[in-house]
C-alpha cells in the first residue's frame, strides 16, 4: 500500500493497481477508448491522462501504477484542454457524420465528443477513405470511422484467440485488417463478433441493428436460450418485435462474449418458418391443434405403445436448450412414470 493526493483527497492505496483502476474505485470518472480490463494494457488512445505533480508531461492512467507521496489530478484545465485536443485529433480524420451516424450499444467515441464539445475536427488535411466491408453476412466495417484503438484486434487475440486481424501499414496509413488485407469473411474469420461489442466508435456494426434508431428500442435483459451455459444479454425490441441482442459487459457467465448463435440468430424468433402452434397428423396430413389436444394425444399413443410392446420400448433423449429442471423432470418421468432408464442427452458426447 502506498499513500497518494488524487483530486485533492488523500488515501491508501494498492501499489499494483493503476490509476484508472484506483479512481474508479473511488468513483472518479475517466475517459477511455482503448482501455478494456480484459485485456492487456493498450496505452494508444491517451484520453485516460492525467496529471501528476512534478512531471512534465501528461501521464496515461491506464498504465502507470501510484508510487508514494504521488499528487494526481484527473479533471484538471491542463487535463482537459489536452483530451479535447485528442479528440479533436481523431476527429479530423474521422467522416462528418459523427454526431448523425447510428450505433446501437457502445459507441463511447460519440458520447466524449458530445461530453467535451467538439463537434468537428479543426485540423485540414487529408482524410482516411476505406471502401465499406460488408461482404460477410452478420457485420459491418467501415475502417473510415476506425481510431485505431485496438480493443478488435487485442479482443481477436487475447480473448477469442482467432488472430484474424491485426495493425496493418505504418503511421497515416496504419488501419486493421486481415493477412492479406482480404475482407472479412468465413474464410479467415469465425464471425463471432466480439470485435464488434468492443468497438467504441460506428466503425463495426452487427447487420441487424445497422438501420434500427437506438431512441425505438426497449432493451430486455434475459438469458440465452440456445444451450445451458447461462449466458446473459439484452434483446433490442422494437414495436413488439426482437430485432437484436447486445451483449453485457457485467454479466457473470459471459461478459461481452457470445457464440455466433447467442449473437446473431435472433431471426429464427420471427421466421415463418417458426412452429407457433402444435401439430397432429390426420390422414397424412399435418393440422393445427391446441396443447390441450396435443398433451391428450400424446398421453394415449404412449400408453398403447408401453402397454403393447413394454416399458423398455420407450426412449427419451433430453437437450442442453432447457434447463436443470426440466432435464430432471424429464428423467424422472422415464424412470418412475416409464420404468426405465432409457434417457439421453444431446451433450454427453
Amino acid at each position: 500500500m502506498v499513500s497518494i493526493t488524487l483530486n485533492g483527497q488523500k488515501m491508501e492505496v494498492s501499489a499494483d493497481k493503476t490509476l484508472l483502476e484506483i479512481a474508479r474505485e473511488n468513483g472518479i470518472d475517466i475517459p477511455t477508448l482503448c482501455y478494456n480490463k480484459k485485456l492487456k494494457t493498450f496505452a494508444g488512445c491517451r484520453m485516460c491522462i492525467v496529471e501528476i505533480t512534478g512531471r512534465k508531461t501528461l501521464a496515461s492512467s491506464c498504465s502507470t501504477r501510484p508510487l508514494e507521496g504521488m499528487i494526481v489530478q484527473t479533471n484538471s484545465d491542463k487535463v482537459l484542454k489536452s483530451r479535447k485536443e485528442i479528440l479533436d485529433l481523431l476527429i479530423s480524420n474521422h467522416p462528418e457524420d459523427l454526431f448523425s451516424q447510428v450505433k446501437v450499444g457502445n459507441n463511447k467515441f460519440q458520447e466524449y465528443a458530445k461530453e467535451y464539445e467538439v463537434s468537428k475536427g479543426s485540423y485540414d488535411g487529408e482524410k482516411n477513405n476505406y471502401e465499406i466491408d460488408d461482404v460477410n453476412a452478420v457485420y459491418i466495417r467501415d475502417l473510415s470511422k476506425c481510431i485505431l484503438c485496438g480493443q478488435c484486434v487485442n479482443s481477436c487475440d487475447q480473448i477469442q484467440i482467432s488472430h484474424t486481424i491485426d495493425f496493418l501499414g505504418k503511421g497515416f496509413n496504419t488501419k486493421v485488417g486481415t493477412a492479406f488485407d482480404l475482407p472479412i469473411s468465413i474464410d479467415n474469420c469465425r464471425l463471432c463478433g466480439q470485435c464488434v461489442s468492443v468497438c467504441p466508435t460506428g466503425a463495426l456494426i452487427h447487420k441487424q441493428l445497422a438501420n434500427v434508431e437506438p431512441s425505438t428500442i426497449k432493451k430486455v435483459r434475459t438469458t440465452c436460450p440456445f444451450c445451458g451455459t447461462g449466458c446473459n444479454f439484452d434483446l433490442n425490441v422494437v414495436d413488439g418485435k426482437v430485432v437484436g441482442v447486445t451483449p453485457l459487459e457485467e454479466a457473470t457467465v459471459n461478459s461481452t462474449a457470445l457464440c455466433v448463435k447467442g449473437r446473431y440468430h435472433t431471426d429464427m424468433l420471427n421466421s415463418d418458418r417458426r412452429l407457433t402452434t402444435p401439430l397432429i397428423k390426420k390422414d397424412g396430413v399435418f393440422v393445427e391443434a391446441t396443447y390441450d389436444e396435443a398433451f391428450d394425444y400424446i398421453s394415449k399413443k404412449v400408453s398403447e405403445i408401453k402397454e403393447k410392446y413394454g416399458p423398455e420400448s420407450l426412449a427419451g433423449l433430453s437437450s442442453a436448450r432447457c434447463v436443470n429442471e426440466d432435464n430432471y423432470i424429464f428423467q424422472k418421468l422415464f424412470r418412475v412414470g416409464f420404468g426405465n432408464n432409457n434417457i439421453d442427452h444431446c451433450a454427453r458426447t
